[in-house]
């Protein structure tokens, strides 16, 4: 165990402005990713309708 203040590193204040930019412009990329998911399993669940349900008929 590392008890040494040496890996410890006092974060400078540019870094606090970066992150404050990070986080203030929002996460455009996890709701991009999560959605193009859930166009995915929209797309599957139309496709497993279409092409899989519908073409056995009705059944009585």
């Amino acid at each position: 165990m590392n008890t040494s203040n040496e890996a410890r590193v006092p974060v400078e204040r540019g870094d606090d402005r970066q992150v404050e930019e990070i986080v203030r412009s929002g996460p455009s990329g996890a709701l991009a990713v999560a959605g193009i998911a859930t166009a995915i399993v929209i797309a599957l669940w139309f496709a497993f309708y279409f092409l899989v349900f519908l073409p056995r008929g009705v059944i009585y």
